[in-house]
């Protein structure tokens, strides 16, 4: 992995796909672990830090080889925001709209970089992510708040009049992943494929980068120096849906969901 390289195409483009992290065998006991994880404790789709609760999303997120390449993009302190699974079940119509992750999430800096890490095979007929090249220069664009049952995000923000022409499929296959930055615009459309498409999202922070909405707000530093402590720190997970961690995780989605619920 040229990682000079990769940081070099993520600035100009505002995104990099394709990227190798973990076999396909890991990728697939990765999902396996998540599989059971919901039997247990049910859908953990867009279950806000769920590497306080699981050991798989934590060992993911502080994947050596994610940590380096997120170092090329941020420098060298990195703080972790927020680690989720995103899950388009088989046939479903939800779909993500053209927009911005950056748009509620209060932050003072554009310092954070996503990682989409792909547990099951995310192509264009499962619906994989679509980015539009170099968007991530225009800085925030408007989004319309909508009411769509079908849409993922927390309130269908939607920018309208993106040139569908000038959008990239990204498709992974099982442990690839794609990095973007938050101005970037993406978007993805309905899984019409016959398997799951599993996803796990996270977010990281430069550690200047502060919450501008809620001053308690919490992250993790997963490399280098924090000299700043504008955060509350996570825990991460030692073992999987330990009581206490789960019920501090409810605690710390609702406060997230707050954050970015509101504009």
């Amino acid at each position: 992995m040229d990682i000079e390289a990769l940081a070099g195409a993520y600035r100009r483009d505002g995104y990099v796909s394709g990227v190798p992290i973990i076999s396909e065998a890991e990728a697939a006991s990765h999902r396996a672990r998540m599989e059971e994880a919901e039997a247990a404790f049910g859908p953990l789709h867009f279950r806000s830090k769920a590497h306080t609760i699981l050991t798989s999303p934590w060992e993911l997120a502080t994947h050596p080889a994610v940590l380096d390449l997120v170092e090329a993009m941020l420098g060298p302190d990195i703080l972790l925001y927020n680690v989720t699974y995103i899950v388009k079940e088989a046939g479903a119509a939800s779909h993500v709209s053209w927009h911005q992750d950056l748009t509620y999430w209060g932050l003072s800096h554009d310092d954070q970089v996503s990682m989409w890490l792909a547990l099951s095979a995310a192509t264009e007929l499962s619906g994989c992510m679509r980015m539009v090249p170099g968007s991530h220069l225009k800085a925030r664009l408007d989004h319309e708040t909508t009411e769509d049952a079908s849409n993922v995000l927390y309130q269908g923000q939607t920018v309208h009049g993106v040139a569908e022409d000038s959008a990239v499929m990204c498709p992974l296959r099982p442990g690839e992943a794609s990095f973007h930055h938050g101005w970037t615009l993406h978007a993805s459309m309905p899984n019409r494929s016959p398997d799951r498409r599993i996803g796990l999202n996270v977010q990281y922070l430069a550690t200047h980068v502060r919450q501008e909405k809620d001053p308690n707000d919490t992250a993790l530093l997963v490399r280098g120096e924090d000299r700043f402590g504008h955060w509350g720190e996570d825990v991460p997970a030692t073992a999987d849906l330990n009581p206490a961690a789960v019920a501090k995780q409810a605690e710390l989605e609702a406060r997230y969901k707050s954050i970015a619920g509101t504009a």
